[in-house]
């Protein structure tokens, strides 16, 4: 079974590692002791977490996209048609092509926040490098 220590798990949850600290102290989150007295968190524990953790609400509608990410507007470069909006989610950047009357309705600008949200026929699906 795959384990991860606090801060492999911060880091994929997109928290600090306090936080996740703090969410153990309190039982949001199970985990034990290793051999050496760190704390550590089964795979399936945290993957069950992430999960309870999903908003699948999209602010009062429904939608069959699955893939949101709240994040904050970083850049917004916009040409008499076309604008591309990018958008920081935690540690994912998300980049949105649309038209500019749709950026301009919507009011996008640096500092506002909004959801990136993707629907995909494609996902690629990568496992990293276990050497590093």
């Amino acid at each position: 079974m795959t384990t991860f220590r606090i801060s492999e798990a911060a880091a994929l949850l997109g928290v600090s590692s306090d936080t996740l600290r703090r969410w153990v102290d309190g039982g949001r989150v199970p985990a034990r002791r290793d051999e050496n007295g760190h704390r550590v968190l089964e795979g399936s524990d945290l993957a069950a977490f992430a999960r309870a953790q999903l908003d699948p609400g999209n602010g009062g509608g429904q939608s069959s996209a699955r893939n949101r990410f709240r994040g904050i507007v970083t850049e917004v470069i916009k040409d008499s048609v076309m604008a591309q909006v990018e958008i920081a989610a935690g540690p994912h950047r998300v980049t949105s092509l649309m038209s500019r009357q749709a950026a301009d309705e919507l009011g996008l600008a640096p500092g506002v926040v909004a959801i990136g949200v993707i629907k995909s026929t494609n996902v690629v699906v990568e496992i990293p490098d276990q050497s590093t």
